[in-house]
């Protein structure tokens, strides 16, 4: 990818986490903390929660909706490291823990470990292989480690499942476009609005638009990031895309305008000062475009920077200076 290209890293769209059941028949003091635990976990209080499993293992040291329950605890806490340890934990004394099995795979994931939560996964999908959620995540996995063909397929399983499932329309898009396919990227997007009700994503707007970039279909891709723009005035992706498409279309005082936008949130980002800096090259302005390419500069060494001032001097019959710059 380009040196400059600051398209969205906007993933992942995973499916809805799995909780564990609340409860066992015939143990009620347990059956009472369980329900409990979850119903903490779910309202977000976590300590509280984790208090509730605590007690039910004082009573129970090996009882598995307490360790999932520990698990999902740290799991929401962002601790991955200890919510994989109570799950295997759980999954040492209950092998086949259906729970235990897809929070171990959520937390290697989330540890960027995918080719180890794709084998947690595949032992999930013994016990239930049509579930749609778990075939997203490893299909999402697959795509990570770049495996297209793999990757393609657990999501088309899905589709067969569910015509229009929206994780796997949107992973679809998400490969298709690391891959560079924009059209087919763009195909599995288009369909995932379509199918929203008038309920908008603003990434995957964002997304779509940036199939337009790459396709150079700049006009469409203006459209796309305005409609972005209206649900949020100061997203980066939809500034940018719009800065871009201009850019594209040589309306480079506009291109300046939304750069410019990007400056005033981001004053210190490099990409975008070089930008502004070709877009006032491209106008003429080549003291405010030095000045965009100096400040870019000034935080770190960028080749952009240098090509720029090199051509604003060889383009003002400066040649000397500009072979200094490209040397």
């Amino acid at each position: 990818m380009d040196e400059r290209e600051t398209g969205p890293d906007q993933d992942e769209v995973g499916g809805p986490d799995l909780q564990a059941p609340p409860g066992e028949e015939g143990k009620p003091e347990i059956s009472e903390y369980s329900q409990k635990g979850y119903l903490y976990l779910k309202e977000n209080r976590i300590a509280e929660g984790e208090e509730c499993f605590r007690r039910i293992l004082e009573l129970e040291p090996e009882n598995n909706y307490a360790l999932v329950g520990l698990g999902d605890a740290a799991r929401k806490r962002g601790d991955f490291v200890r919510a994989a340890s109570h799950y295997q934990k759980c999954l040492d004394l209950h092998p086949d823990n259906n729970y235990a099995l897809f929070g171990l795979a959520d937390s290697l994931k989330s540890r960027n470990q995918y080719g180890k939560a794709i084998e947690i996964w595949e032992r999930y999908l013994v016990q239930d292989e049509k579930n749609v959620t778990v075939l997203t995540r490893v299909a999402d996995s697959y795509r990570k480690l770049r495996n297209f063909s793999r990757s393609r397929d657990l999501y088309q399983q899905v589709l067969a499942l569910e015509r229009d499932n929206p994780y796997a329309l949107v992973g679809l898009g998400h490969l298709y476009y690391d891959f560079k396919e924009y059209e087919k990227a763009l195909s599995y997007w288009e369909r995932m609005m379509e199918n929203r009700d008038g309920d908008v994503d603003i990434r995957i707007l964002t997304s779509i638009g940036n199939c337009h970039r790459k396709l150079k279909t700049f006009q469409k891709g203006l459209a796309v990031f305005s409609r972005a723009l209206e649900l949020d005035p100061v997203n980066f992706y939809a500034l940018f895309g719009m800065a871009d498409c201009c850019r594209g279309l040589n309306r480079h005082r506009e291109s300046l305008e939304y750069w410019n936008r990007i400056l005033r949130l981001d004053p210190e980002n490099k990409v975008i000062l070089t930008r502004a800096g070709d877009a006032c090259r491209a106008l003429g302005d080549f003291a405010e475009a030095e000045a965009f390419y100096r400040r870019a500069l000034n935080i770190e060494f960028d080749a952009f920077a240098i090509l720029g001032l090199a051509l604003i001097n060889k383009q003002q019959g400066k040649y000397s200076e500009a072979l200094r710059s490209l040397e």
